[in-house]
Formats: structure tokens, sequence, C-alpha cells
């Protein structure tokens, strides 16, 4: 017997990881706020 027909029947436990589905509109939302911001302000440091 294999180990992958082993573990087949099994259920896999879930460990807390990311979930199958996609990062909602929220997180989209305030990921592109986040790298607004940042360019904001490098540009008023006048890194750029």
């Amino acid at each position: 017997m294999t180990s992958s027909s082993a573990t087949a029947g099994r259920v896999r436990a879930r460990t807390g990881g990311p979930k199958d589905d996609g990062p909602n509109i929220f997180e989209h939302v305030m990921g592109w706020t986040l790298v607004l911001v940042l360019a904001m302000f490098v540009t008023q440091l006048g890194l750029v």
C-alpha cells in the first residue's frame, strides 16, 4: 500500500492557512489605499 492510497480516505485537518476563497473587495480596497498613501508620502518627501 502506498502512502497516497493510505491517506486518500482521511480528511485533511485545517492548519489555519489561507482559505480557498479569494480576498474580498474590502481587502483589495484597503490594499490599494495603502499603496496610494505610501505613494503620496514618498512624493511629499521628495524621494522620487
